[in-house]
């Protein structure tokens, strides 16, 4: 093995990324370059051992990151995902389950209402209970006016990113006992929105408010809540939002002066979910390149 790069600012390529565009939702294999979320790198401690976890948008990016260190820290893990994602989900469960944890793959649409209800008590039947959430799933869209948004767009962005953390957090709640942790992806959008994702960063926002609104409720039953507010974050969902003339330099006006890799994200979420943070609820972990929140 080569030497580890220690230096943030060199530890990833900095040039940005070609020109690209895909089609809703975005795929690994489709993503160019690849990007890194800790199949080789991710070191488990055995933080997690016999938690079970359900991580929605586990198939790619952020989520599958997050997936591959929860299973290296001891955790079952059960992921979300569209089903025109399947491959990317088999392979996420394929490194899941290399570390002898159990992989439970769930596809379907986060805007169905049934569907994401179902998720939890799927999860619960597998793996006999459930102690980490982490409502990940998203959906964003390269906006060119606020008065060009059809509203079936607002409803799929509001439905996949606001419904559905509302019926799968609902019904997790009856499940979840002292020590569990419920961990929501939002972003840096939520406080320093751009007018090309008006709607996407009126979702992030809801998100915060969600989140510490929840601590407060869950505190006293020894459930923590918590975020993590991502920056620019190089992951399938990037080429897929109808912007190629942005990719070349995505990233880069970040203090870093790069777009971060999903593999940088996961020990996050690892803390949040472990003992360890036991004395931190209703918090917003930024992951943003040095961009202040």
């Amino acid at each position: 093995m080569g030497e580890v790069d220690d230096n943030p600012v060199t530890k990833y390529p900095a040039e940005g990324f070609p020109k690209q565009q895909q089609d809703q939702p975005g795929l690994i294999g489709k993503t160019d370059p690849r990007p890194d979320h800790g199949e080789e790198s991710y070191v488990g401690t055995g933080r997690l051992h016999g938690r079970h976890a359900l991580i929605t948008g586990g198939d790619s990016g952020i989520g599958r990151a997050v997936a591959i260190a929860y299973a290296r820290e001891g955790a079952d893990v059960a992921i979300s995902y569209l089903p025109e994602e399947q491959e990317d989900a088999d392979d996420t469960a394929r490194w899941i389950r290399a570390t002898e944890r159990r992989a439970l793959l769930l596809p379907g649409d986060a805007r169905d209402e049934e569907y994401s209800t179902g998720l939890v008590e799927r999860t619960v039947a597998e793996f006999g209970g459930l102690d980490i959430l982490v409502l990940n799933a998203a959906y964003q869209e390269n906006r060119d006016g606020l008065e060009n948004v059809p509203t079936e767009e607002f409803d799929r962005v509001f439905k996949t990113n606001l419904y559905s953390i509302m019926w799968i957090a609902r019904t997790a709640i009856p499940h979840l006992k002292p020590g569990a942790s419920i961990i929501v992806t939002s972003s840096i959008q939520a406080f320093s929105p751009s007018p090309a994702l008006i709607d996407y960063a009126m979702t992030k926002a809801a998100q915060v408010a969600f989140v510490k609104a929840l601590a407060q409720q869950l505190g006293t039953r020894g459930i923590r809540v918590n975020g993590v507010a991502p920056g620019p974050i190089w992951t399938p969902l990037i080429p897929a939002t109808s912007w190629p003339d942005k990719l070349p330099t995505f990233g880069q006006d970040t203090p870093l002066g790069r777009a971060g890799q999903p593999a940088e994200l996961a020990p996050a979420y690892v803390f949040l979910a472990s003992p360890e943070a036991s004395y931190v609820s209703g918090a917003i972990v930024p992951v943003t390149g040095g961009k202040p929140l």
